[in-house]
């Protein structure tokens, strides 16, 4: 297939206008900059806290409908094994901001955090916030490498363009616009990009429906003319525990990523935070609406009356690129490229989020805070377009490995869920977390979910669930192995918070042990009894690297190499 030149030139034109929008978007930056009275990096990372309710309502939405909710979306329900009711995308993340309107956004908007890593640091300290930065950003890098290959699946198919052209091209349009403008450049091409997913879409659907290979839709239609099972799919009580536990972990883990509380962090008020949240949850629902039907639609149709034939793509292997596939071949051209011009539009919306959100932790709560306390305000917005670009080169590399959108999708918050999730649940809601539950709900977790093994990377599991299957020599958990590791994970930090807190304030623990210095003595009053225990738990009080040995030699590795350290951290 030869490259669809007016396609490509449309494409082309996009990309421009977005660039321009972005470069507009850090020139306002720059006039916010001066007249704001936080510093220029807070104006960069939360856009000096003066995002409007409908911006934010737009940026929060373009940042959760990125390639991997469009093509994933369509993927779940036109493959055989899965169909509609494994769609789990959109009402997920509708789950997903409702909780984060409600118990997520007020404590952490009121509090004025500049990251998501924050109050990790005011409580536990440096050193174990750095722990939490790995899982962070690895779980960002598959997210963009996601988006990446939705976008390269999408044009090789359409525009017969290189899918490592495509992908390099449109990474570096992001990268570009991310690293000049900070927050504000993402916002508001997030408004343009939105708009053009929304229009582009669903103008897509009527010619869909009407092609001519496409004759019934109805829930009782076989299934890509070589499966008995319809679109609707099939949900049996052997699978529900894989369901539930892939719905839970777009759901709850979606609450642990800091592109969703860079939004939240920027609104004026923590009321705005709440209702952008909210609003957006309903904006999310609408966007994947498109993607559920074009899934349907690709179900349906009789490929034998298309230009690509028989066997269907599913037997061929490309059910990853069923959505792009499904606009070629039963769309008029002109329409098939409006699609193209979608899917970039989300990917670019959603990639440069993330780009950001790695490098405002990177800078806020590693750089600033570690590496170079006194470093001034230029220096660091300079660390964050430097973040900007590893992250973005690192998540294009990983862009070319792996053909299911989906499968990445799903595990660009794996690590996040069982990770981060359940540490961000205790330092907001439990009081009595202290650093040593938190070290330890940390292991617990991530030794887990390394047990259980993870099929797309071939890593085999150590512990076998009940309901496991081996699938054509890959073992598979149909356990809820996530979940498990997640909940694990918050039971052991507040039972050893507790528990370590108890036997200090009885002195069965002796004073000298608290290497972390969490709890100290109590300063009697003058004429009052000492109320309830003998120490007290600090939570709130930050911790310095020096109140331990350990934390003092991570401080002079540190400091005797601050550059090999940055590196470090991006390329692990």
């Amino acid at each position: 297939m030869g490259v669809d030149v007016p396609g490509l030139v449309a494409v082309v034109v996009f990309y421009v206008f977005i660039l321009v929008i972005g470069i507009w978007g850090s020139k306002k930056s720059k006039k916010v900059e001066k007249t704001c009275a936080d510093s220029k990096s807070e104006v960069t990372i939360v856009g000096g806290r003066n995002i409007n309710a409908l911006v934010g309502v737009f940026t929060m939405t373009a940042t959760w409908v990125g390639g991997g909710y469009i093509m994933g979306t369509a993927e779940a329900v036109y493959t055989p094994t899965q169909g509609l009711i494994w769609a789990i995308g959109p009402p997920a993340y509708v789950i997903n901001l409702f909780l984060g309107g409600l118990f997520f956004a007020k404590p952490m908007r009121s509090k004025r955090y500049v990251t998501m890593l924050d109050p990790f640091q005011n409580r536990y300290g440096n050193v174990f916030t750095a722990t939490l930065l790995l899982p962070a950003l690895v779980s960002d890098i598959l997210w963009v490498a996601c988006i990446l290959a939705a976008l390269g699946g999408t044009m090789s198919v359409i525009l017969g363009l290189s899918s490592a052209i495509s992908i390099v091209i449109s990474a570096a349009v992001s990268i570009i616009y991310t690293f000049l403008g900070g927050l504000y450049s993402v916002a508001y091409t997030d408004i343009i990009q939105l708009c053009f997913i929304f229009v582009s879409l669903w103008l897509c659907i009527p010619f869909l429906l009407l092609s001519p290979a496409v004759t019934d839709i109805t829930p009782t239609a076989h299934l890509n003319q070589s499966s008995g099972h319809a679109w609707l799919g099939e949900l049996e009580l052997a699978d529900a525990g894989k369901w539930a536990d892939d719905v839970l972990l777009l759901a709850l883990g979606g609450l642990a990523y800091q592109a969703l509380y860079q939004r939240i962090l920027s609104a004026a008020s923590s009321a705005q935070a709440q209702i952008t949240c909210f609003a957006a949850a309903g904006t999310i629902f609408i966007m994947g609406i498109p993607s559920v039907v074009i899934g349907v639609v690709a179900a349906s149709a009789d490929w034998n009356q298309t230009r690509y034939g028989l066997p269907p793509p599913f037997e061929r292997g490309d059910a990853g690129k069923i959505l792009p596939l499904a606009l070629q071949n039963l769309t008029p051209t002109w329409v098939s490229v409006l699609g193209v011009g979608s899917v970039a539009a989300a990917v670019m919306s959603s990639m440069d989020s993330v780009l950001l959100s790695s490098a405002s932790m990177f800078t806020q709560n590693i750089y600033k805070t570690t590496l170079r306390k006194q470093a001034s305000q230029r220096e660091l917005q300079w660390v964050i377009r430097l973040s900007v670009l590893l992250v973005g080169l690192a998540g294009t590399g990983l862009a070319f490995g792996d053909d299911s959108v989906f499968s990445l999708w799903i595990l660009s918050g794996d690590l996040v869920y069982c990770i981060i999730f359940p540490q961000l649940v205790c330092v907001l809601h439990c009081r009595c977390a202290n650093t040593y539950g938190a070290m330890s709900g940390y292991v617990v977790g991530l030794l887990l979910r390394l047990m259980s093994g993870e099929p797309v990377l071939r890593i085999p599991p150590i512990l076998l669930y009940p309901g496991w299957r081996e699938e054509n020599g890959v073992i598979k958990q149909y356990f809820p192995y996530r979940t498990l590791a997640m909940l694990s994970s918050v039971i052991s930090v507040a039972a050893v918070s507790w528990l370590v807190e108890l036997g200090f304030s009885k002195q069965l623990i002796p004073q000298s042990w608290d290497l972390l210095r969490v709890f100290e003595e109590k300063i009697e009053t003058e004429g009052e009894e000492i109320p309830g225990s003998l120490f007290k738990c600090h939570p709130n009080r930050e911790l310095h690297l020096s109140h331990s040995f350990l934390n003092h030699l991570i401080f002079r590795t540190i400091s005797a190499r601050p550059s090999l350290t940055c590196l470090c951290f991006f390329f692990l």
